[in-house]
């Protein structure tokens, strides 16, 4: 049975999260960017009260990628995504379930960021995090697990949105069997280095720093190949990639991702053709499983994709900006949509839960969800993140954040400690710092399954800065 609460108090926070190597997707190079923090406190009837916490990396150039906008503009943009959630979140003070208050507010939000020209998919950044802390200080207040909770329903999701109205959720999220471990697909950007050679300088602080490194480190077999648009680079990139890969005993397994930078579908046929027609793609064009969001937003949804014959089933991301955006992709020939905990925590539940739907009627031609985000960091964030899609059944995820920054290194010495005491199963103490520990590509998740939104441990608020 849903609980029914009132949103009392919202907290905004951030810090300062600075890589280790810069890493290229799309359009933008980043070497830092701001992670933000939101804690909620929840009042329950009787008097009662918990707070619950999220976190989610301010991401440049991937809500927005209108080039006249600065970092810092996309960083601002988001910024007041979040203080117009959190008004929108305790604007009413009634009770609701954790799901009742997302469904009632979702509506004037996305009014007043429409108001400031905010597109839908930056619109959702801001209830995504709200939605997670609230969910964290519900699972506090009663003493149970994420999965728990969620396999028990107690967010009340149902048909208080006209989207979600059709499913049965009580027997969807009750039929949910959450895995002990999850695969890590290993992403590689446009800038990362393959081999020694591709070095410039090297970091030397005894993390792996190359493609070559990170296979040999930590074991992965799944991997996501960034492509930038230009067939002859992606080409050449590709080929040195699976000269790499193809030295694996074991098989392999690999996702492409566009990240919008080819123009239409025919492009993308002509890519796929020309790695046919190049035997050292052989084995890695085998090994593709999906093909991610290759042509830009404002025209992925206009054309059906069936027309251009790909061969390889392709999914959305950036076009995923409204609740029934992957209704819309079906139509056009799309065979999924990704989950990130940045893009809704409760579209994901309701694009896995249309799975299943879709998938029971038409058994031929599966439709699924992928787990995509590379941007989540050692703490809340990836913990939250990955509870997500363990608890949908998806097997694999996109985990790079690990590579990228330096764990945990930029924190205080007592906040890494308390996270590793209290998931020592998916963090390990090595090269200075608490970090995210992969054996032969996988994540331990057991240590998840505790009281709260999948953290036993809390960032250290105290260090933090309010919202800029």
């Amino acid at each position: 049975m849903a609980a029914l609460f009132r949103i009392a108090e919202i907290e905004l926070y951030e810090r300062a999260v600075v890589l280790r190597l810069p890493f290229r997707f799309g359009v933008v190079t980043l070497t830092e960017c701001p992670q933000a923090f939101a804690r909620a406190r929840i009042e329950l009837p009787g008097g009662s009260s918990a707070w619950g916490a999220a976190a989610e990396l301010m991401a440049p150039k991937w809500f927005d990628k209108n080039l006249a906008l600065s970092n810092e503009d996309n960083f601002g943009q988001l910024r007041d995504v979040l203080r117009l959630a959190r008004e929108a979140y305790l604007s009413e003070g009634r009770a609701d379930s954790a799901f009742g208050h997302f469904a009632r507010q979702h509506d004037p939000h996305r009014a007043k960021c429409a108001e400031r020209a905010y597109n839908p998919l930056l619109a959702s950044y801001g209830p995504a995090l709200l939605d997670r802390a609230v969910l964290d200080a519900l699972c506090r207040a009663k003493q149970v697990s994420f999965y728990a909770a969620m396999r028990a329903n107690l967010a009340g999701i149902g048909s208080a949105r006209q989207e979600f109205q059709g499913i049965d959720f009580d027997r969807f999220l009750g039929a949910l069997a959450p895995a002990s471990t999850i695969e890590a697909r290993h992403t590689v950007g446009l800038l990362d280095a393959i081999t020694d050679a591709d070095l410039t300088q090297r970091v030397n602080d005894g993390l792996p720093e190359t493609f070559e490194d990170v296979v040999r480190v930590y074991g992965h077999r799944y991997f996501k190949l960034k492509v930038g648009g230009s067939i002859a680079a992606d080409l050449q990139r590709l080929t040195a990639l699976a000269a790499v890969l193809d030295r694996l005993s074991e098989p392999y397994f690999v996702s492409l991702d566009g990240n919008e930078q080819y123009a239409d579908a025919q492009g993308v046929a002509e890519l796929l053709g020309r790695m046919r027609a190049t035997p050292a793609l052989a084995r890695l064009l085998a090994s593709i499983l999906f093909i991610e969001q290759p042509i830009a937003r404002k025209t992925a949804l206009e054309v059906d994709l069936r027309q251009a014959a790909l061969g390889k089933p392709v999914i959305i991301d950036e076009s995923d900006g409204e609740l029934d955006s992957f209704v819309q992709a079906r139509a056009r020939g799309y065979a999924g949509v990704s989950s990130k905990t940045c893009k809704g925590f409760y579209k994901a539940i309701l694009n896995a839960a249309r799975c299943a739907a879709w998938n029971a009627e038409q058994p031929a031609t599966p439709f699924f969800m992928s787990a995509e985000d590379l941007t989540t960091q050692a703490g809340l964030s990836v913990q939250q993140d990955l509870a997500l899609v363990n608890l949908l059944g998806i097997g694999h995820v996109e985990r790079n954040g690990h590579h990228y920054v330096n764990g945990m290194a930029a924190l205080a010495i007592a906040e890494q400690q308390d996270f590793l005491r209290a998931h020592a199963d998916l963090y390990e103490q090595s090269h200075g710092a608490v970090r995210l520990r992969i054996r032969e590509g996988r994540i331990a998740l057991g240590s998840l399954a505790c009281s709260g939104f999948a953290s036993a441990a809390l960032p250290d608020f105290g260090r933090m800065s309010a919202l800029a």
